[in-house]
């Protein structure tokens, strides 16, 4: 009996091992496909955000892409099978011109990497590209690449080239991140001053919000690290780079096809068999998609700078800003904490850091220059391109001159932000004085389209509710939901949460008999838009963390009631058929919440001892707020309003609509402090965010500044117990 992988003759059956191939050929095809999927959309993001320097949002340096990077790259690297055809020998170069694509791509999610994170990926992806780099060249040693052999080293060096790009690039963000950081902190002090002398001058929130909405704009803009990366000189060199990369592709392909004389493949078929066709197919479109956005950064660089070349020259070009060697000086005057007691040995490892980082300051300032040079010559280039678009412009202009004066005399209001002198909120690094009039420009708008974007979606059924209740009673409802005369089920009780009584009262609101089912659905409307903007209130003022329970207690009822006309498990829809009156339905619920409050509470005895009333059990908090909820309406509207479910219906929807306006003059603050208070990695996301809820919100604003609020401060206001406190001593 022979060994099992043998063959009868005691040889090793290798006759199926190049089976599986074609299938490896489509897994690689698929990574390249991934790829190519999350270049193009972050190549939309950036078109569809106006962001012409195309941050990396799907497509960054991690562990993931970099996985996927070296399953789309296997063919470069594959030392041992042979690639006889064309179609073989131009995946190998595409697999490799792809690398270079990927590079340039994912060069501006840098910014967004902490230190640590920006060393790790590098390392990784270096030692990916120094196996790609050492196997082609094993591969033309050996024959398996045997055409193609100018383009394959010239994709070799312009990768390599690429590499200490990237990798000196990643030494300028802690230095740079630090400093913005700086400026940032100067400029929010005086973007606060500016705020505050606004609101003593009487102007409405809206227009205090959205002028210094436009100010933090601006600054979260032109601080946001992916920015600072992608306007970089050596971004810029990148983009080139890899343009050139492409072309060479395409300058591969074209000359096999039209030119297939000149070319000699040998006969036969790779192992990959069919699936070489897609595997090439795949990474030339990933190739041509990855291009476009490096290409467009070395395109507007190019398109910026070339007037400027004219008026200050070329110094400007050839200066080294202080940045960029920044963090390698610091590295070199800190002293190394090595626990080495012989003084020779400490002081030769200290020369040696020292030389060591001497190279790389110099290796630093030739590849920042080197990248300059390459922008100065692509100007050059160029620059014929632009001078003719200039000609066609200016002419254009001519021969439309009267609709130009037309257009001026008709569109002569100015929009009262341009008053605003933005150039202070401009944060910028040293040799960038000439981008800020550009960026400016390029972002001055932004904040009033994503204030309209949000106006577009603003909750209309909670505003008509807000309209109908605190415009006619003002909050005096926040008072009204709680009776201090309802017995307590505990000596202890927990705290009021915004969320909770309005889930509470809606389901009371649904279980009332005998309702007109449309009022009910545009109350559940009204109030799971309200919840959008409670949830929002709540997570920033519970910054200890003291309400989660009440959060998740709300979170669980609501959900409940939304989706299954359920209050813990209790069918809503049976009670209000079964009952007759509002005041059997809220002794069932008052009965019910009794109940789950006993049971929870033994069951959980332990628990509610240890821990203070607001952090119990979900179900404990829901059924307590229930039950002194019911027991307050059957206090007040028993006698009041007898069998009528409308009136107390309409009764519960002002104290709904009372709640809700009382937490949403919160409002103001959770955006100013959204505006403000984030990393700067996610400073630009949290202003976007801000200026969308103050689109959708601005009308509730408008409606709240409009009615008569208490007399509390701003901390008292973030309270619903201490609104309840200044009504009932009102009372």
């Amino acid at each position: 009996m022979g060994v099992v992988g043998c063959s009868n003759d005691g040889y090793l059956n290798d006759a199926k091992f190049s089976e599986p191939m074609p299938w490896i050929g489509i897994y690689i095809a698929t990574a390249s496909l991934v790829c190519l999927l999350a270049m193009a959309a972050d190549l939309v993001h950036g078109f569809r955000h106006r962001k012409f320097w195309f941050p990396c949002k799907f497509f960054t340096l991690n562990s993931t892409s970099l996985t996927l990077i070296a399953v789309a790259i296997k063919l470069s690297v594959d030392l041992n099978t042979s690639m006889p055809g064309r179609e073989d020998q131009l995946a190998k170069l595409s697999s490799a011109v792809l690398m270079c694509t990927i590079m340039a791509n994912c060069m501006p999610s840098l910014g967004s990497m902490e230190n640590q994170e920006i060393f790790m990926n590098i390392m990784a992806l270096g030692i990916l590209v120094i196996t790609l780099i050492i196997n082609v060249c094993m591969e033309m040693g050996t024959g398996v690449i045997y055409v193609y052999m100018k383009e394959q080293v010239s994709i070799l060096i312009l990768m390599l080239v690429l590499l200490g790009i990237l990798s000196f690039s990643a030494l300028v963000v802690p230095s740079t991140k630090s400093y913005l950081e700086m400026k940032y902190s100067l400029r929010h002090e005086l973007a606060s001053k500016e705020c505050k002398a606004n609101e003593k001058e009487g102007k409405i929130a809206v227009e205090r919000l959205k002028e210094g909405m436009i100010k933090y704009w601006m600054m979260a803009q032109t601080c946001s690290p992916q920015f600072v990366m992608g306007r970089s000189a050596t971004c810029t060199a990148s983009g080139a780079i890899c343009l050139l990369s492409a072309g060479i592709l395409a300058e591969a392909i074209l000359t096999s096809y039209l030119t297939k004389k000149s070319f000699k493949f040998c006969n036969g078929q790779s192992d990959y068999k069919w699936s070489i066709s897609f595997i090439l197919v795949i990474q030339c479109v990933a190739v041509v998609v990855g291009t476009i956005a490096p290409a467009i950064r070395w395109f507007a660089a190019i398109k910026f700078r070339r007037p400027k070349l004219g008026k200050e020259g070329y110094k400007k070009e050839f200066t080294l800003e202080n940045y960029w060697i920044q963090y390698l000086v610091e590295m070199k005057q800190c002293p190394l904490n090595i626990k080495v007691k012989n003084r020779r040995c400490r002081k030769l490892v200290h020369s040696t850091k020292n030389k060591f980082l001497d190279g790389c300051i110099i290796l630093q300032t030739t590849i920042v220059f080197t990248s300059k040079v390459i922008r100065l010559i692509s100007i050059f280039l160029v620059g014929g391109i632009f001078s003719f678009c200039d000609c066609f412009k200016s002419l254009k202009n001519k021969l439309c001159f009267k609709d130009t004066i037309s257009m001026n005399s008709s569109g002569s209001e100015v929009d009262t932000d341009s008053k605003m002198d933005l150039s202070r909120f401009v944060l910028y690094l040293e040799g960038e004085d000439d981008l800020v009039h550009l960026m400016i420009a390029n972002n001055y708008h932004a904040t009033h389209h994503w204030i309209q974007k949000g106006q577009k979606k603003k909750p209309k059924i909670l505003i008509h509710l807000l309209e109908g209740t605190i415009m006619s009673r003002g909050f005096k409802g926040v008072a009204e939901f709680d009776n201090l005369q309802v017995p307590c089920l505990d000596s202890q009780q927990p705290q009021n949460s915004w969320m909770l009584p309005v889930v509470t009262l809606t389901v009371i609101a649904t279980s009332l008999p005998n309702m007109n089912r449309r009022l009910i659905k545009h109350l559940l409307r009204a109030v799971n838009e309200g919840l959008k903007y409670i949830r929002l209130i709540e997570d920033h003022l519970d910054t200890k963390g003291d309400f989660i329970n009440l959060k998740k207690a709300a979170e669980i009822v609501w959900l409940g009631i939304d989706l299954h006309h359920k209050w813990l498990d209790i069918d809503i829809h049976k009670i209000s058929h079964h009952k007759e009156s509002p005041k059997e339905v809220l002794e069932q619920l008052s009965n019910c919440a009794k109940k789950i409050y006993s049971a929870e509470k033994k069951t959980n005895q332990h628990l509610c001892l240890k821990l203070s009333p607001s952090k119990w059990p979900i179900k404990v908090l829901a059924a307590n707020c229930m039950y002194r909820i019911s027991e307050s309406m059957l206090l007040k509207y028993e006698k009041k309003y007898g069998h009528s479910s409308e009136q107390l219906f309409t009764e519960i929807e002002a104290i709904i609509g009372a709640i809700v306006g009382a937490c949403l003059t919160n409002l103001e603050k959770v955006i100013s402090t959204k505006c403000s208070n984030s990393a700067i990695e996610k400073r630009e996301k949290s202003v976007r965010k801000a200026a969308n809820i103050l689109g959708k919100t601005g009308n509730i604003l408008k409606l709240v500044e409009k009615t008569t609020l208490p007399a509390l401060d701003p901390h008292q206001m973030e309270s619903i117990e201490e609104w309840r406190l200044f009504y009932k001593l009102e009372i």
